[in-house]
């Protein structure tokens, strides 16, 4: 683009999307040309006001991303939170630079943690009710 052309941009948001090749039998995930209508790219990677000295950042893959084949695209806004750019690092048909992400699998402490607290209720409860109704019948012989 010609020099000046990000005097518009206000705002950057970069978003993780889904390759072709994972949205495949996927309707959640097909692309549409209508950008409140795309579900091609589900997951920010960050939004912050545009800066062109500087681009950089780190980010980490969070666990509810899913197994699947990726790039990362750009988009710019304008002061109206309107798009007007987008960059992406693949090529127009989404089949070079492509990444895989494998999902995190198994469970997390605070599952096993939460489960463990449950069963105890439980063993609790049954027992607390098995010595309430042992003392209401002893109750009712002595009567």
């Amino acid at each position: 683009l010609a020099a000046g052309t990000d005097s518009a941009y206000k705002t950057i948001k970069v978003k993780l999307c889904y390759s072709p090749v994972s949205q495949v039998d996927r309707a959640w995930r097909k692309t549409v040309d209508n950008l409140a209508k795309d579900k091609t790219c589900q997951f920010k990677i960050v939004s912050r006001p545009y800066d062109k000295r500087n681009q950089t950042f780190e980010w980490m893959v969070e666990r509810d991303v899913p197994s699947g084949t990726y790039f990362i695209r750009a988009y710019a806004y304008n002061s109206d939170d309107v798009e007007v750019a987008y960059g992406q690092t693949t090529d127009a048909k989404k089949t070079t630079n492509l990444f895989d992400v494998q999902a995190i699998t198994g469970r997390h402490a605070s599952l096993d943690i939460a489960s463990v607290c449950f069963s105890a209720f439980a063993v609790l409860s049954l027992l607390g009710f098995f010595i309430a109704e042992k003392r209401r019948a002893k109750l009712s012989e002595r009567k």
